[in-house]
């Protein structure tokens, strides 16, 4: 770290501007703020760029965040010490791992999340819980989309819940928020991607729609689902079928199940044909 000593003044510029980042609605903000080392390897290895960092003596008490430490002062940002007292005043946790760090705003670009081939590009629709969020872009990067539209009235991927639901992938995957419904069904038109609502009464399955073409698949907050004019501006709509008396997925679930059949019919399309396993 660059000082033996480490910081005790709450009235510190980088305490504060670490505060005011902390306490603010972050989606104004070109800066976003990283708790942890999971997160500040993330970014560095996503060439987020990282601008300051400050660090408790327990950063030193984990493998993860020796090499946090470590990575940081080979990218020229060596940590600032901070008393453990105040590093706590700042934490999001009960229990810090000890590492906080300023980044900017990771821009992603519509034709990243449009990249072929072929697109397969994840929609929410006012997801406004940020942990849900950021676990459908985890599951979105996991099951190998492109990238997502996040419609206006989505939580910020970049808040603390958003990043630590989405474990790092909200600094990867390529998404696009802010936009009007109107404006994202027309992006889907007229790049030629076939949009896909997410409904409980639909009469096609998920697993009898075809997903291996250019395709966004739209879901909708918890309590609401989506809303009518997103049913009415997708091209089909598809159910999940359910046993028993259940109603409705968590969101997370239910785009889960759609984007790992969209990745499991993609593989069979281009999967030479094995006579020991059966087609499916």
């Amino acid at each position: 770290m660059q000082s033996s000593e480490p910081i005790k003044s709450r009235t510190n510029p980088l305490v504060q501007r670490l505060r005011r980042l902390k306490q603010r609605a972050e989606a104004g903000s070109e800066l976003i703020l990283l708790e942890g080392p999971k997160l500040v390897l993330e970014a560095l290895a996503s060439g987020v760029s990282v601008l300051e960092a400050v660090a408790s003596p327990r950063a030193q008490a984990s493998a993860a965040g020796r090499a946090a430490l470590l990575a940081l002062s080979a990218a020229g940002r060596e940590p600032r010490a901070l008393d453990a007292g105040l590093f706590d005043s700042l934490s999001e946790v009960d229990t810090s791992q000890g590492l906080l760090a300023l980044a900017r705003r990771p821009v992603f670009s519509l034709e990243a999340v449009f990249a072929p081939p072929p697109a397969l590009v994840l929609v929410a629709v006012e997801v406004q819980n940020p942990g849900n969020l950021g676990a459908l872009l985890r599951t979105a990067e996991a099951a190998g989309a492109s990238g997502a539209l996040l419609t206006a009235g989505c939580a910020d991927a970049f808040s603390w819940k958003a990043l630590r639901g989405s474990m790092g992938s909200a600094l990867r995957l390529p998404h696009v928020r802010g936009l009007a419904l109107e404006a994202a069904l027309a992006l889907l038109r007229e790049r030629g991607l076939l949009a896909m609502a997410a409904s409980a009464d639909a009469a096609l399955r998920h697993d009898e729609a075809d997903l291996t073409g250019p395709c966004a698949l739209l879901v909708g907050s918890e309590g609401a689902g989506l809303p009518e004019a997103a049913l009415a501006g997708a091209d089909c709509r598809v159910r999940i079928p359910m046993a028993g008396r259940v109603e409705s997925l968590n969101v997370g679930i239910a785009a889960g199940v759609l984007l790992f059949e969209a990745a499991r019919q993609r593989r069979v399309a281009v999967r030479p044909r094995d006579p020991l396993v059966r087609q499916t």
